[in-house]
């Protein structure tokens, strides 16, 4: 299986692993999926339904892709699902709760409690294990070669 397959198919995979997660937050009342209309009303002026689900697919795929090229590396793919794990923490830390509230001016989510950290991580621990399973494949066609 090679790279852009891999990346679309683990994309999509994780992308959609993540949903009835961040509904079921959503409908708790906790914080989940803040950035993704802040995102899209930033990048194309519109927060449209439609938009938003292209959107979350397409950050899927390019967001599966530093984790299946990490994976070229033996210790990351001999441990697909800790790499994975760790992976997922790592996005949620650097671009989730760093990068996009720097970006936006908002505070962060480790200012504002464990009732917004947890949702969005767990979110993102979701999509690092679905990509690393979704990925094996790709795994298998590394070590073969």
């Amino acid at each position: 299986m090679n790279l852009l397959v891999a990346c679309l198919r683990s994309g999509t995979l994780a992308a959609l692993a993540m949903m009835p997660f961040g509904k079921l937050f959503s409908a708790l009342g906790l914080r989940v999926g803040f950035y993704g209309p802040k995102f899209a009303d930033w990048l194309f002026g519109s927060t449209g339904t439609v938009l938003l689900l292209v959107q979350h697919f397409v950050l899927g795929w390019l967001s599966a892709l530093p984790l299946l090229l990490l994976f070229s590396w033996q210790p990351a793919a001999h441990r697909p699902l800790l790499s994975g794990a760790l992976y997922g923490f790592a996005y949620y830390v650097l671009v989730n709760s760093l990068g996009l509230p720097l970006f936006f001016g908002d505070p962060l989510p480790w200012q504002l409690g464990p009732a917004t950290v947890l949702p969005s991580l767990w979110v993102h621990l979701v999509f690092g294990l679905c990509v690393a399973w979704a990925a094996r494949p790709y795994i298998a066609g590394l070590s073969a070669s």
